[in-house]
């Protein structure tokens, strides 16, 4: 079971502090891959600390599970915390992210996924970005500046 599913199980949908990493992969274009998840919006491949990763350990196996790539040299550009990383989920659970936002232009593999997670894998132009995109990972580029 996910560890935040199990934290869950004790606090209802009280506050947690949810840590997790993102990986910006770039092309060397400047282009950004963005994952189109099962909602409808565009995203940076990433996900939630399990019990014992590192936020590196995150983000590779995150970026493995959701779109089929294996990634090296992961550069810690910043971590994003603080009240402004506040959510209120519909369901009603509430929780604060702290995450780490990687970049890499080193990966391997074949992008492959399954449809519960990623409807779809593309690259993106930094400066234009889809309309529909997952808030924070919008400012996450954007406030990155050039890489």
């Amino acid at each position: 079971m996910e560890y935040y599913k199990f934290l869950r199980q004790y606090v209802g949908t009280k506050p947690l502090i949810l840590p997790g990493s993102v990986v910006i992969i770039g092309n060397g274009k400047g282009e950004v891959l963005l994952q189109k998840r099962p909602e409808g919006r565009w995203g940076l491949p990433g996900g939630l600390m399990e019990l014992g990763e590192s936020f590196e350990e995150v983000a590779e196996r995150e970026v493995r599970e959701e779109i089929g790539l294996e990634i090296r040299n992961l550069q810690l550009l910043h971590v994003f915390s603080g009240k402004e990383f506040y959510t209120k989920a519909p369901n009603g659970d509430e929780f604060y992210s702290v995450t780490a936002v990687f970049y890499t232009e080193e990966f391997g593999g074949t992008l492959q996924f399954q449809h519960a997670e990623t409807l779809e894998v593309r690259f993106f132009h930094r400066d234009r970005l889809p309309e529909n995109m997952v808030g924070s990972h919008r400012m996450f580029i954007e406030r990155l500046g050039s890489l």
